[in-house]
């Protein structure tokens, strides 16, 4: 028997939630045939089969969470039918790729096969693959007459949404994320309730012993308790890593939240918001680099980046995404919103690669689109820096001894105190509003 252990899905991620196996046991496979759709925190991906056999045994069902490097399946290969002993198989390689660090998930502390030659990635699967002739990028597969790419798959699931009802608008007849909310808010397309275990629920505790006592007089009875009117559900897949990385930002960052408007009463009409803010970033860090930085707390150790890479906090019914947009400092503003534009229809439609969700420099959050003035954005490390941007607003400002009514930005820039001093970020927040007061 061959164990295949859950490789590093090319993120550095601990673990990543079974979304649906596409093979049953006791099928036979061929090396390289999809074998299970996989949801991390960035993507759905389709991890390949490693061996060309018989699958033997699932380590797992739909809407289990696998740890990088344990078992996910076991496979009678060929030429060992009948085999008694088990062994344990090294996951096809992979070169992890990671927003933290590299991981070597299931190594063999026994022996290492040769290292096989390194075919390039396409960005969407599972770093690079050896274990066939080909790279592998995402797949669709039929589901009811329809193609459909895991990650609109998984997204039909959790709206409850039948493929076989939707009308797909994409390319060769392929059912998009879009189509499928769309026919989840019209109702159009429900699927049929299957019958399945209950919710998972908390830790039972143990209730309370109950004594039987005397009616209260009716006066004085007290209205029943009532059961909580939610369902417990786990959280996953994008909302389970967000809450893991908020957890680490609070435990190792010391966050500290400078606040300011900046006067953009003197733009034109029709001036792109999100870009000036991403110019005016790259104005703070001319002012003060320290803030376009990271910081390895463990080692008291910083990196001053000579290129500005902007996360960009993207909002999306999944959860929150921060996708890099590369080299700001270098780009123009037609070039800054045609990539805009890409990351984040990326990042709704779950396409985006993994390479694309890592190694920024510093983070921007425009949550002042949908509500909301000022905030404390909680830094995700190693950066040092995050600015955030409220609502639009007009107020009333003396001018000359009189009064005008400016629009005003407000802006929240929370920095890891133990990277740089208030000054550098008073600096660096006085650089940023300087450039948005600027005319173009």
């Amino acid at each position: 028997m061959k164990v295949f252990n859950l490789p590093d899905l090319g993120e550095g991620l601990p673990d990543a939630e079974i979304v649906e196996w596409l093979v049953n046991e006791g099928d036979e496979v061929k090396v390289d045939q999809p074998l299970v759709s996989m949801e991390t925190a960035k993507a759905v991906v389709e991890v390949p089969s490693p061996f060309t056999g018989k699958v033997v045994k699932f380590h797992g069902g739909p809407g289990d969470v696998i740890k990088t490097g344990a078992p996910l399946a076991e496979f009678q290969v060929e030429g060992e039918a009948g085999a008694e002993e088990t062994s344990q198989s090294e996951p096809p390689a992979t070169e992890a790729r990671s927003t933290e660090e590299e991981t070597d998930a299931g190594d063999s502390a026994e022996s290492k096969p040769a290292e096989p030659e390194e075919r390039e990635d396409s960005g969407t699967v599972v770093g690079k693959m050896q274990a066939g002739g080909e790279v592998l990028r995402e797949q669709t597969s039929t589901v009811g007459g329809v193609k459909v790419t895991p990650a609109v798959r998984a997204l039909a699931r959790k709206l409850k949404v039948d493929l076989s009802a939707v009308q797909a608008s994409g390319a060769d007849g392929v059912v998009t994320a879009a189509d499928v909310r769309k026919a989840a808010e019209e109702g159009t397309a429900s699927a049929k309730p299957r019958t399945s275990e209950p919710s998972p629920q908390p830790s039972a505790r143990p209730e309370p012993e109950v004594r039987q006592e005397p009616a209260p007089e009716p006066s004085r009875q007290q209205p029943a308790a009532q059961p909580p009117s939610g369902d417990w559900e786990p959280v996953r897949g994008t909302r389970r890593t967000m809450a893991r990385v908020m957890s680490e930002s609070h435990k190792s960052v010391v966050p500290t939240t400078l606040m300011d408007d900046a006067d953009i009463h003197a733009w034109r009409p029709g001036e792109d918001i999100t870009v000036r803010l991403l110019r005016a970033l790259w104005a703070g860090a001319q002012a003060e680099p320290g803030l376009n930085g990271w910081f390895d707390g463990e080692q008291e150790m910083r990196m001053v980046h000579k290129n500005m890479h902007v996360g960009m906090a993207v909002d999306t019914p999944d959860g929150l995404f921060v996708a890099a947009l590369r080299d700001v400092n270098k780009a123009d503003k037609a070039g800054l919103r045609n990539e805009i534009n890409r990351l984040r229809d990326n990042v709704q439609n779950r396409s985006i690669p993994p390479e694309d969700l890592k190694d920024y420099t510093i983070i921007l959050s425009n949550f002042g689109k949908f509500a909301g003035r000022y905030a404390t954005p909680v830094i995700t490390p190693p950066c040092v820096a995050i600015v955030a941007a409220g609502a639009l607003r007009n107020e009333v400002v003396p001018v000359l001894g009189g009064v005008e009514v400016h629009r005003m930005i407000p802006l929240s820039l929370t920095f890891d105190h133990r990277a740089c001093t208030g000054g550098e970020a008073a600096r660096f927040l006085k650089a940023m509003l300087d450039d948005l007061a600027k005319a173009e």
